[in-house]
């Protein structure tokens, strides 16, 4: 009788397979336990802790505001970004385990007093978005993205590039600042993301969706440039067409930063062109070959010329065109310093971050969904003193610098599983390998003993390795032999 009471079904094709529910400390989301350690060692915590300020009222505090902001970061890593899904995950072992800051085994027992029991509710995953939304924590959040970034890096280099775009985030209903955008033809936010050519997210900005590309970039991106030169000698910055204004293009070389930005042709100069492209065409091979040629232009909004690579793609016969293909690359980096070859191969790395763009949005299933609503009752009882409508908008833009975080944690690590090909996987395909690991803990005495399918075990060893030998604990025989500075 005992056995059948967790029986839900049965299955037609095969009768024998019975399908049974048991209160088990059973988990599909074990991976969570590796994203908290790589949190830890990265310093993410110690960086919560730092920048971001806790206002609610102490005496109706259950969770401790460091472990909502884990939820919400450890959720987005693991694939669950509906808020909904932490009421579904409520008692899930691993992540209760991988959320937590108590020690032992008190994450998986009763709480005792104000201790919480299993997750967060949805509720109060939502007011942690309106309490991030706060000038201070929402600057505390960029601090935490852009100082968590730099936890990744290796020595300092000889140069560093950075990608400035903007990219659009679909939105759905009243959200206060999504607006149609007729070039994506869709109604959205239209963000600025900064990103380092190691793949590591620097800082976001939110912005109404009808915003030109450029608004607000050169204000956005100018101290992250500024605190790049800490990592390399160099500092580079690569934008599309949208982006090279007199302003921007006039403070990068002012204050000796190099970019590289494609340019939107126009008849000026086309007219440049014109004699480069009536030149025989040169034979191509089966793929695309580019020959580059220097141009000195000046448009009418700048003060001074510039210098301008024209490039000119030629193509085999099979897909030889009336018109030949060409484009027109911006930079202030001289022709000595890096040739119009070297200088097009550099911008074609581009390529490689908005594929990481994509990646990110695709991997967190990025969405933006804080709205205003009139609130007349709290915890059951009437709202007396004057209610204050939540700054929506700003909430989101706390929703998306979180998902950043998460992007980078997951990059760190399907950097370390990769480590030995020197290649980095996608996000989605790091979560599916490690992340969603299935397993089950078992208490006994004062431990915790967590098993995991024995299919992942290479894979866990593996990650561990690295990031022993990349991020070692502190307190660590590693860290211990580290020469001390005098």
């Amino acid at each position: 009788m005992g056995e059948s009471q967790g029986t839900l079904f049965s299955l037609e094709y095969n009768r024998s397979i019975h399908v049974e529910a048991r209160e088990d400390r059973q988990s599909c989301e074990s991976g969570s336990l590796l994203s908290r350690e790589l949190m830890e060692r990265l310093g993410y915590t110690q960086l919560f802790e730092e920048h971001l300020r806790d206002p609610r009222t102490a005496e109706r505090v259950r969770h401790p505001f460091v472990e909502l902001v884990r939820t919400a970061v450890l959720l987005q890593t693991q694939g669950w970004s509906d808020q909904n899904d932490v009421t579904r995950l409520r008692e899930d072992a691993a992540l209760r385990l991988a959320v937590s800051s108590r020690r032992g085994q008190r994450p998986l027992r009763g709480g005792v007093g104000r201790e919480p029991e299993g997750l967060c509710s949805q509720a109060t995953l939502s007011r942690l978005a309106q309490d991030l939304a706060t000038a201070r924590n929402r600057a505390g959040l960029r601090a935490v993205l852009l100082e968590g970034g730099e936890r990744v890096r290796g020595e300092r280099r000889r140069e560093v590039t950075l990608d400035l775009d903007s990219l659009p985030i679909e939105a759905f209903g009243h959200q206060p600042g999504a607006e149609w955008n007729g070039h994506y033809r869709m109604c959205c936010y239209h963000p600025l993301v900064v990103r380092s050519d190691e793949g590591v997210f620097l800082g976001a900005k939110l912005r109404p969706g009808n915003v030109h590309t450029a608004e607000g970039g050169l204000s956005f991106v100018l101290p992250v440039l500024r605190r790049a030169r800490a990592w390399a000698e160099r500092v580079w910055l690569r934008v599309d067409a949208g982006f090279p204004e007199p302003e921007l293009l006039e403070t990068l070389e002012e204050e000796g930063f190099r970019y590289v930005a494609r340019l939107r042709s126009n008849a000026a100069l086309e007219r440049l062109a014109a004699p480069y492209l009536a030149l025989p065409a040169e034979p191509a091979s089966a793929e695309a070959a580019a020959r580059t040629h220097e141009l000195l232009y000046q448009a009418g909004s700048w003060a001074r010329p510039r210098r301008v690579v024209l490039v000119i793609v030629e193509r085999s016969g099979e897909q030889g065109e009336l018109f030949r293909d060409h484009f027109f690359l911006l930079s202030n980096a001289s022709v000595a310093e890096v040739g119009g070859e070297a200088l097009l191969e550099r911008y074609r790395q581009r390529g490689t971050a908005e594929k990481d763009f994509g990646d990110w949005k695709q991997a967190l299933d990025v969405s933006l969904s804080s709205t205003p609503r009139p609130k007349s009752h709290y915890r059951g009882r009437e709202i007396e003193a004057p209610y204050t409508e939540p700054d929506s908008f700003a909430a989101n833009e706390a929703r998306l610098l979180l998902s950043l975080i998460a992007a980078n944690l997951l990059h760190a690590g399907a950097a370390l599983l990769e480590r030995e090909r020197k290649a980095v996987m996608s996000r989605e395909r790091f979560r599916d390998l490690l992340l969603k690991t299935a397993g089950r803990a078992l208490l006994g005495g004062h431990r915790i003993r967590f098993v995991i399918e024995a299919s992942r075990a290479g894979l866990w060893r593996r990650f561990m390795r690295e990031l022993n030998r990349h991020y070692p604990a502190r307190g660590s025989p590693a860290v211990r032999a580290l020469p001390v500075p005098v």
